[in-house]
């Protein structure tokens, strides 16, 4: 498949990496030290901040997941360094461009300037930036997220209400009960499900399970090409719950609320972070439901902040890619 990029050869397994936000950030700055051929797949729902602003005044996708990917994607040489803390950048200042990132208006304008082409745009974006691999939206139209939160509400700790968009839903107090995506069953880019179904490895997570991980499997294309692809499936989880959107939640319990929302999809392999995980045999038996194992070994930065170091995740993943026999046959 020809994403835009032009090498003399592919290097490594061909890798999809599917997410949002920092987690997909982390996993992005792994991968791309162990193959060039990396493609990421990212959610489309943001409504906040930059992107929110962008999408309501010009009615485009969100672009500030799609940046952070770009940027995770760019090399430790100076130009990489320099242009990704360019796109990161963010005006600070008391007019309209305030908290506006740079790199969200280059996408933008290269949306404008090619016909509203995402996939198009974004290969230009990663040209200029020197990518080691590219990025691709999971839909082509915005989406917005609608979720069923219990005790959203401090006054009613017990009623269900619908929290509607991806800025509410990371801010509520309560309990996520499900997602669905907004309009329901939204195409998927094809070049998406294109590489999805043509990949060796899928990499799911780590990131925000019900704003940035789960969204993917809803789009139904997408879902399919994930159940369906003969890529081996790694399922990368997050090395603490997130303040409101999963408090409470154990590592196993991630799994089982992703198994609600997609029933059929299996993985090969669960990726933890040994230090953190304290009930091994539940998290082992929720994995064993999905079709997987479990790997547990070191990936956050040992510094008790709930991040992931890109030398020891690229490990762990390189790890993965080698030991086949571990894991399973070839489907």
């Amino acid at each position: 498949m020809n994403n835009g990029y032009e090498y003399a050869r592919h290097t490594g397994p061909k890798v999809v990496a599917l997410g949002g936000g920092h987690g997909l950030f982390a996993s992005l700055s792994a991968l791309r030290r162990l193959t060039d051929d990396l493609i990421a797949v990212v959610t489309v729902a943001d409504d906040g901040g930059s992107s929110g602003r962008l999408r309501r005044d010009l009615g485009v996708l969100p672009p500030g997941d799609l940046r952070m990917a770009l940027a995770a994607l760019c090399g430790d040489d100076e130009w990489g360094n320099t242009w990704s803390r360019v796109i990161q950048h963010r005006f600070r200042c008391e007019g309209e461009l305030n908290g506006h990132a740079v790199g969200n208006l280059l996408i933008v304008a290269l949306w404008e300037l090619l016909d509203d082409d995402p996939v198009q745009a974004l290969q230009w974006m990663g040209r200029l930036l020197g990518a080691h691999g590219s990025v691709l939206p999971m839909s082509a139209v915005p989406l917005d997220i609608e979720a069923d939160v219990r005790g959203h509400e401090r006054t009613a700790p017990t009623a269900v209400t619908k929290v509607h968009g991806q800025h509410m839903l990371a801010k509520t107090p309560g309990e996520v009960l499900g997602i669905r995506l907004i309009p329901e069953n939204p195409p998927a880019v094809p070049e998406a499900v294109a590489a999805v179904r043509d990949a060796d490895w899928v990499v799911v997570g780590p990131g925000s399970w019900f704003t940035s991980v789960l969204p993917h499997l809803l789009v139904p294309e997408l879902a399919a090409a994930l159940v369906e692809t003969k890529a081996r499936k790694v399922l990368a989880l997050n090395l603490a719950p997130q303040p409101g959107e999963t408090d409470g939640f154990s590592p196993e319990r991630h799994l089982e609320v992703l198994a609600e929302h997609a029933p059929g999809l299996t993985f090969d392999l669960v990726l933890g972070d040994s230090d953190l995980v304290d009930d091994v045999d539940g998290l082992a038996k929720a994995a064993a439901a999905l079709g997987g194992q479990v790997l547990l070994t070191p990936v956050a930065v040992g510094d008790g902040t709930p991040r992931h170091d890109p030398g020891r995740l690229a490990a762990a993943y390189g790890r993965i890619f080698v030991d086949r026999e571990r894991i399973a046959p070839w489907r």
